[in-house]
């Protein structure tokens, strides 16, 4: 792509969105109101499972913390998981 046709883009993107963000306030909406509303549906989100027995899962995590180089890792959050049920916690 040439440089001509990548400006001709990024103003046709632009362009577009302030033709959509003008029709919106018309509305009586605009992005800032949208995003404000979507943050506050995020909020009302149900929590994760927690654990029953914290000190276990405490421990359990410290010692993957010094187990793996990176941390939370999805091998990590996994040999938790597995660790800890397989000494006795459970999840709520």
């Amino acid at each position: 792509m040439t440089l001509q046709k990548i400006l001709e883009w990024s103003l046709r993107s632009l362009t577009g969105l302030f033709e959509e963000q003008k029709q919106l306030v018309k509305k009586g909406d605009n992005m800032v109101t949208r995003t404000a509303k979507k943050k506050k549906a995020r909020k009302s989100k149900k929590s994760g499972a927690k654990p029953t027995n914290p000190a276990l899962y405490a421990r359990v995590k410290a010692e993957a913390k010094r187990k793996f180089k990176v941390y939370p890792s999805a091998y990590a959050n996994g040999w938790l998981v597995r660790t800890y049920k397989k000494r006795g916690g459970g999840y709520r």
